[in-house]
C-alpha cells in the first residue's frame, strides 16, 4: 500500500485530520494520546485539539513498532521518548529500535536454520528407504545439553522440558543425574518445533506436524506441511522488518520535529 505524505509540518490538524492520515479512528487517536504514545496536542482558544505532522508520524512510527514488535513493546518506547529528558531518550529510542532489528534478524536465522533440519531429516529419511538405514549427515558425536540447546534456540530450559514431555523434541539420553544431551537428530527436531511455535501453531498442531515426520511413510507430508508454515513464518518476518524501517523513518522524523 502506498503511503501519503505527512502533512506539512507547521499545518495544524483536527484529530480527524489525523485519523485520516494515519488509519485509525478518532477515537484511537485520542486514546493513544491519552497513553502518552503521542506528545501532547496544543489547545486551540475554542478548547479543541491541534495537531501537527509530528502527531501523524508518530502514529506511523507507533503502527510500524507496533507490526514489529508489538503494541506492548512500540507504546512503552514512545511513551519513554515523550516523557524522559530528551538526550538519554534519544538514546534508549535508538537502543530499542537496534534491539528490534536484532530480534528479528535471529528469528530469520533461526526460521532459516529449522529449514535445513528440516531437509536434513527429510534426506535421512531417504537414506533409510534406499540403504535401509539413515545415513547421517551431520556426527552423531555432536550433542548438546539442555542449556546449550536452549541458548541456541532462544528459549528456556523450562519451554525444552515442557515440549520433552509433551512427546516433542526428546532428548537422546537423560543422566541419573537428570541432565539431558541432545543428539543431532533432537537437535534438528528441536528447531522445526522452536520454529512452529514461533509461528503460532499450538502444541496439538506442532505434534500432529512432528509426528509425521517422524513416520517414514508420512515424512513427505510432514515435510510439507512444515515448509509451507516455514514460508509463511519468513515472510512475516520479512514483513515486519520493512515495517521496522518504515518505522525508523517516522520516528528519526518525530525526533527532529520536536522541541530540543
Amino acid at each position: 500500500m502506498t503511503r501519503q505524505a505527512a502533512p506539512d509540518d507547521g499545518e495544524r490538524l483536527r484529530t480527524v485530520d489525523v485519523a485520516r492520515e494515519t488509519g485509525y479512528s478518532v477515537q484511537q487517536v485520542r486514546h493513544l494520546e491519552r497513553l502518552g504514545v503521542l506528545p501532547p496536542a496544543a489547545r486551540g482558544a475554542n478548547g479543541y485539539r491541534a495537531y501537527t505532522a509530528v502527531h501523524v508520524r508518530a502514529l506511523r512510527a507507533y503502527r510500524g513498532l507496533a507490526s514489529a514488535a508489538g503494541p506492548v513493546a512500540a507504546r512503552r518506547l514512545l511513551v519513554d521518548l515523550f516523557a524522559g529528558d530528551r538526550p538519554a531518550a534519544l538514546a534508549d529510542a535508538a537502543a530499542a529500535v537496534g534491539a528490534v532489528h536484532v530480534q528479528l534478524a535471529r528469528e530469520r536465522d533461526e526460521a532459516l536454520r529449522a529449514r535445513e533440519a528440516l531437509h536434513a531429516i527429510q534426506g535421512e529419511a531417504g537414506g533409510a528407504g534406499e540403504a535401509g538405514q539413515a545415513e547421517p549427515i551431520e556426527s552423531t558425536a555432536d550433542t548438546m545439553t539442555v542449556t546449550e540447546l536452549a541458548a541456541a534456540l532462544g528459549v528456556r530450559t523450562s519451554t525444552l522440558r515442557f515440549w520433552e514431555q509433551e512427546g516433542l523434541a526428546v532428548p537422546d539420553r537423560v543422566t541419573t543425574l537428570r541432565a539431558r544431551q541432545y543428539g543431532t537428530g533432537a537437535i534438528r527436531e528441536a528447531r522445526v518445533v522452536a520454529a512452529l511455535r514461533g509461528s503460532g501453531y499450538g502444541i496439538p498442531a506442532v505434534r500432529d506436524v512432528v509426528g509425521t515426520l517422524r513416520r517414514v511413510d508420512g515424512i513427505a507430508d510432514g515435510v510439507a506441511a512444515a515448509d509451507r508454515i516455514l514460508d509463511r513464518r519468513l515472510d512475516q518476518i520479512a514483513t515486519r522488518s520493512v515495517a521496522l524501517l518504515r518505522a525508523g523513518t517516522d520516528l528519526a522524523a518525530v525526533l527532529d520535529g520536536l522541541d530540543p
